[in-house]
């Protein structure tokens, strides 16, 4: 991943439209290792493997779920822009959890450890808009050097990116077809859930986090053999049917039947 570092003098105004929040930065160890600045109407934290940021309003949340995309502008002094890195759907997750936060999930690790050195070693970081000089939160840095130091060594070697952790899928039911792009496609049911993530799914052996849903037709009555719904990640949708020992996936629109 192409990091974006840019050494300029730049006036104050013209980057900020609010002083960086006056806090100290934060490190708990447990149950999940982070560390955090908390102020009177934001919150941003790093976990081993993630970023949680609670702005001001649910609708800036909405906002940046809605842009798929959020810029880190790292400042060395209050005019100085140091680095910066642009979060979007090529280099990450985003999505809303826990009522209004949003959560950031680095698909490249080394990208996270490049955000962690420049928070450690700067005076401030802008949450702003990508491409847009529009700020959810400017956060003082103070302090945050040592909270990153602890927050690394109680990760040890557990810190990954999320698509290096993602298990494989277990040796279940295999199913094959598609029209010019022919398919192999099988799931598996995670017996420890990441979050809302219960399941995973390969596509020629590409493997996605997806989450069950059991009532996907609400409440009309589903399709005879209807087994279960996996939404995945990408926002792509399997859903799975067994009925008189045939087993098929439709996905698109196609069907895929059982190969193995």
């Amino acid at each position: 991943m192409r990091h974006l570092l840019v050494l300029a003098a730049l006036g104050s105004a013209a980057l900020f439209n609010a002083a960086p929040a006056s806090a100290e930065w934060s490190f708990s160890s447990g149950p999940v290792p982070n560390a955090f600045i908390q102020t009177n109407n934001a919150t941003l934290e790093l976990q081993c493997d993630r970023i949680r940021f609670a702005p001001a309003g649910y609708e800036d949340s909405q906002d940046i779920l809605s842009k798929r995309g959020l810029s880190l502008r790292f400042m060395s002094d209050g005019q100085t822009e140091a680095a910066a890195f642009q979060l979007g759907d090529a280099n990450a997750m985003i999505e809303l959890v826990d009522n209004y936060p949003v959560e950031i999930r680095l698909n490249d690790m080394s990208d996270y450890n490049f955000i962690l050195d420049q928070v450690a070693q700067n005076a401030a970081l802008n949450m702003s808009m990508i491409d847009q000089d529009v700020t959810y939160g400017i956060f003082d840095l103070k302090g945050s050097g040592r909270a990153v130091k602890s927050l690394r060594a109680s990760c040890g070697g557990s810190a990954q990116s999320a698509a290096a952790s993602t298990p494989e899928a277990p040796e279940g039911v295999v199913y094959c077809g598609g029209g010019a792009v022919q398919r192999v496609i099988e799931y598996g049911l995670l017996s420890q859930p990441d979050g809302q993530w219960d399941a995973i799914v390969t596509v020629n052996g590409d493997t996605l986090r997806a989450m069950t849903a059991y009532s996907y037709f609400g409440n009309a009555q589903p399709p005879a053999g209807f087994v279960v719904a996996l939404l995945g990640e990408d926002r792509s949708e399997f859903l799975v049917f067994e009925q008189n020992g045939r087993n098929w996936l439709e996905f698109g629109d196609y069907t895929y039947e059982q190969c193995n």
